[in-house]
């Protein structure tokens, strides 16, 4: 695991540094890991549902929060987060009590969870692994199964309800929000996050995978389209409709176990915004070559500061590349906020309609070209891209090589295949 704090791990800088037993460092180190992953993405909710309040309030001509915090109301999510920790727990007589009761932490988790494998900036991730993207999409829709059990276990017929549809849509809406991840995995040739970011470095168009070719600017647009879907948001949030069904599935929730999923539905805004940053929008990469070029430049600054594993200029240059990645996902969340308080709700038969008929065969449709695309190029102009670009001249899967042999800190991985001799 990378760590906030330190290019290396925690775990061998406490063993190197303080000179502790290896269970100790690694005991040690993960409660670190925990800490730091749990209250990063515990605020990341709450700055979620403060932008909502005031982008909904300017969007209907008024202020939103004022009051707590400053005239911005910074403040407002904490005070809300007070109010519902005093308000009592019930569950209804007719509820399935185990079951009602733990659906809310089923959700949260596993939403939560899907931080780990999503990278912050180079060498800023929990887990690297050469399955990212994969392991990501799977855990994040175990979120599911908490809404379901909830809906289920509730008591209500509107809860079954909101359970029934949201286990239909968003096991519908997986299937085109795989292939839309699985097409940049193809064009770089790599499942791993850190290697689909580190790969886009360079200018805007054509590098930042969104304006690689017609098919991966579709596959974008189809990507925030199915995400807004698996995020339950309008117009797609048919589980939670209010005029139809009260409240959809947590019509019976109140106190801490209702913010859970609320604050499991922001994270999930913010884990799929993010997600389309890395997969599509450049990363931590500004699109620019005289700044990105700079901060790879910094990665390799390591003055003696007496710290084993502490790179200042690599620490220098993840910071920079967070507050870009942030950026663009906080940008990301804006747009589906924005979304949310302009269209107006869709009907369950219209939102099936749209996947199932629409959505899946564009998205095969987009897969198929993205893979045609190179291949076309090179028969009809001798090179699988318009542009003279040095790093998109070369075949699929050669630039997740580049990507790992020319960055340093980089793991090599074993799930594409390279041509060319391997660099020692």
């Amino acid at each position: 695991m990378s760590s906030l704090l330190f290019g290396a791990s925690i775990e061998s800088f406490l063993q190197g540094q303080l000179g502790l037993s290896g269970w100790l460092a690694l005991f040690l180190a993960v409660t670190v890991h925990a800490f730091l992953l749990i209250n990063l993405f515990g605020v990341v909710p709450l700055v979620a549902i403060w932008a909502e309040r005031k982008v909904s309030g300017r969007l209907q001509d008024r202020l939103g929060p004022t009051r707590v915090g400053g005239k911005f109301g910074w403040l407002q999510g904490l005070a809300d987060g007070i109010k519902l920790v005093q308000k009592e727990d019930l569950a209804p007589d007719a509820a399935d009590g185990w079951l009602f009761r733990m659906s809310p932490y089923i959700a949260a988790v596993a939403v939560f969870s899907g931080f780990i494998f999503l990278p912050f900036s180079r060498d800023w991730i929990a887990v690297s692994g050469s399955v990212g993207v994969f392991a990501l999409l799977a855990i994040v829709s175990l979120e599911v199964l908490g809404i379901v059990i909830g809906g289920y276990s509730s008591g209500s017929k509107w809860s079954l309800y909101g359970g029934i549809r949201e286990a239909a849509q968003m096991v519908s809406y997986e299937i085109p929000l795989a292939i839309c991840a699985v097409i940049p995995v193809m064009t770089i040739g790599s499942l791993d996050l850190t290697v689909i970011g580190e790969a886009q470095r360079g200018w805007l168009i054509p590098n930042w995978l969104a304006f690689h070719n017609p098919f991966t600017f579709c596959a974008f647009i189809v990507y925030a389209i199915v995400s807004t879907a698996e995020c339950k948001r309008a117009p797609f949030d048919l589980a939670e409709a209010e005029s139809e069904l009260v409240g959809g599935f947590h019509t019976e929730y109140a106190s801490m176990r209702w913010s859970l999923f609320m604050l499991a539905e922001y994270a999930h805004m913010f884990l799929v915004a993010g997600l389309a940053v890395v997969l599509f929008l450049g990363a931590w990469h500004t699109g620019l070559p005289f700044i990105d070029e700079p901060l790879k430049v910094l990665h390799g600054f390591s003055p003696d500061l007496g710290i084993p594993g502490f790179s200042l200029g690599s620490y220098i240059a993840n910071v920079i590349g967070l507050g870009i990645i942030l950026t663009k996902t906080f940008a990301g969340v804006f747009v589906q906020i924005w979304v949310r308080w302009t269209l107006p709700r869709l009907r369950i038969d219209q939102v099936m309609t749209t996947c199932l008929k629409y959505l899946i065969p564009i998205t095969c449709f987009l897969f198929l070209g993205t893979t045609l695309w190179p291949l076309v190029l090179t028969t009809v102009i001798g090179r699988p891209s318009l542009l003279n670009e040095p790093m998109l001249s070369k075949p699929i899967g050669t630039r997740a090589a580049d990507a790992h042999y020319t960055t340093p800190g980089l793991r090599r991985s074993a799930d594409f295949v390279v041509d060319e001799e391997v660099p020692e």
